[in-house]
């Protein structure tokens, strides 16, 4: 494979470039928490869903209906300490914008905003999933600002998770693989992905992945850019793997369709020159990002 496959990309993708310093040291301390929580801004969500104003997440002073919420610490931009507090009830909140799912909102909303977004939908996602201690049962106690959760029974620590995803793209020569997963709407075609298993490397992982959904044999894996991914909370880890031969079969049941592409067919169908039953994936996902910095190499 070319020196580029095994290069990183220096750009942030979406929900990735968090600008937030997390202060991990500091957030430990309760009474610094506590401090930080006077002056900071909250920024809202409902059923999952960030508070949108006019195209940028809303950043509001505290107010005392939101007591007994989720409310997580989010980092520090600066000097301003700001956090994401999950609001209960049936209804939307009566607040000054628009509580958007994630997805929709990503691509309207700056980069900045989509990871401070992300990192609090996955954050909330996790303690609204994760109050009892899978050890013993006991309910939980948040700590360290929505980093840790206590067991105040057994003792135990357990940690807000992120699950490895491999993402990858089967390539040979000037064509790449692309699949149609069962679940995509419409003609949605796109790189092929699972989660990594335990006790699997990044590489074994998608190794088992292409050979499971394709039946395709590949040789050097490279890895390319990571995304977090917060639905609900994933690190997709992208790869080129290099194919020993255009010989493929789908597996028929998570894998409906797949095609090899070159690089001129990517190229046109990123820039929508192509219009057929046939599409790619949009920009917020890593996906259009392997497919397009491999065609533009």
């Amino acid at each position: 494979m070319s020196n580029f496959n095994l290069r990183n990309i220096t750009r942030a993708l979406t929900f990735g470039g968090n600008p937030l310093d997390r202060a991990s040291a500091q957030r430990a301390d309760p009474s610094w928490l506590a401090a930080q929580a006077k002056g900071g801004l909250f920024l809202p969500f409902w059923q999952n869903r960030p508070l949108v104003a006019d195209a940028r997440i809303a950043l509001l002073p505290w107010r005392g209906e939101w007591e007994g919420g989720i409310c997580v610490f989010l980092g520090l931009e600066g000097a301003q300490p700001l956090f994401a507090i999950d609001l209960a009830g049936e209804t939307p909140p009566p607040l000054d914008g628009e509580f958007q799912e994630m997805r929709p909102a990503a691509f309207v909303l700056p980069a900045r905003d989509t990871a401070i977004a992300g990192q609090g939908k996955a954050l909330i996602d996790w303690h609204r999933r994760h109050g009892f201690c899978p050890n013993c049962g006991t309910a939980t106690v948040m700590r360290d600002g929505g980093y840790r959760r206590a067991c105040p029974h057994c003792g135990a620590e357990h940690f807000p998770r992120t699950d490895p995803v491999v993402i990858m793209l089967p390539v040979l020569g000037n064509a790449c693989l692309v699949g149609r997963n069962a679940r995509f709407p419409g003609g949605l075609y796109s790189a092929f992905a699972g989660f990594v298993e335990p006790g699997e490397t990044m590489e074994e992982a998608v190794r088992r992945e292409l050979r499971e959904e394709a039946n395709i044999a590949v040789g050097a894996i490279s890895y390319h850019a990571s995304q977090p991914w917060p639905f609900p909370s994933s690190l997709m880890l992208g790869c080129y793997a290099q194919a020993l031969s255009r010989d493929f079969q789908i597996d028929g049941v998570e894998i409906a369709d797949a095609r090899w592409l070159t690089k001129d067919d990517v190229r046109a169908r990123l820039a929508g020159a192509l219009e057929d039953e046939m599409k790619l994936p949009v920009p917020i996902a890593i996906a259009h990002h392997l497919m397009r910095d491999w065609a533009e190499e």
